[in-house]
């Protein structure tokens, strides 16, 4: 299919409910949080990995919907894949580096999306993708609770000796009682030319945007939901505004006094209108 030939920008609102959205293995585990704010954050990269695990299984990691950066993948063996391709073999030793990178786009979803650095074994030179988010960043402060857990069991005869047959096992779990988070998105048609990124690319992605956290569930995440998309559709590849300007017309209202708890404590503005589809696509011309 043809690449996509408009600039997008989008905003996503998603929300988790007595969970971890995203944990910070630097801090025991903790809900990332703003230490200044108190407010919650989640990488960019967390949100790709889902991205990413929707697609693989949506498509069945088929080809060319198959994802790069997965589970237990061995990334040299990848690029050496590529350069093993007749297409690819057969070119001149100045020219192979482009040929690998034109079959890693045309064969991986996430590179043709997000990109990719493909320099680590057989040159298969660097992706930059159409495709960018921002953190996620929660609309009000959180509060990260902690919980002592109990597993009635151990793993060693030793274990249980020293407790006397007890067989107790203690941990800490954390979570967030509630929290709604923002992000932002921007999808360029001009990177979308250099990595085939298509218009059946695009459909997926929103697919994705919506529904991966139906598809990523654990106990540590708690509830996780996607609550709106809202996507700026520009009318040419250079776009009709600036990216913050159309950010600035969707905004939050909490409607409740106390603390949320639930996305009926919240309404989405659009042009302070409240938006009721999970999906919407503005046009900007």
């Amino acid at each position: 299919m043809a690449t996509i030939q408009k600039r997008y920008d989008f905003v996503l609102y998603f929300d988790v409910l007595d969970g971890n959205p995203n944990g910070d293995p630097d801090a025991g585990n903790l809900p990332r949080i703003d230490p200044e704010t108190g407010h919650g954050l989640v990488t960019d990269v967390c949100l790709k990995r889902k991205v990413r695990n929707y697609v693989g299984f949506a498509k069945n990691y088929q080809r060319p919907f198959d994802i790069f950066v997965k589970e237990k993948a061995i990334l040299n063996n990848l690029i050496e894949e590529a350069h093993q391709q007749p297409q690819v073999a057969t070119k001149e030793k100045g020219d192979k580096t482009e040929a690998a990178r034109q079959w890693m786009c045309s064969t991986y979803y996430d590179i043709r999306t997000f990109g990719a650095v493909m320099t680590t074994g057989k040159n298969a030179g660097q992706v930059r993708g159409p495709v960018q988010l921002t953190f996620a960043r929660s609309v009000e402060p959180v509060v990260a609770l902690e919980h002592t857990i109990t597993r009635m069991a151990v793993a060693t005869e030793e274990e249980a000796a020293r407790q006397e047959g007890e067989n107790r096992t203690m941990g800490r779990k954390f979570t967030i009682p509630y929290g709604l988070y923002r992000t932002h998105g921007f999808i360029s048609p001009f990177l979308a030319a250099q990595t085939g990124f298509s218009e059946e690319d695009l459909e997926l992605l929103w697919m994705a945007l919506e529904e991966m956290f139906d598809h990523d569930r654990s106990a540590a995440r708690g509830l996780m939901s996607t609550r709106a998309v809202i996507i700026f559709e520009h009318s040419s590849p250079l776009g009709s505004a600036p990216a913050h300007e159309l950010f600035r017309r969707v905004s939050h209202r909490c409607k409740t006094n106390g603390p949320a708890r639930s996305f009926e404590d919240y309404e989405i503005l659009l042009d302070n209108r409240p938006i009721e589809q999970r999906r919407i696509v503005v046009s900007v011309s």
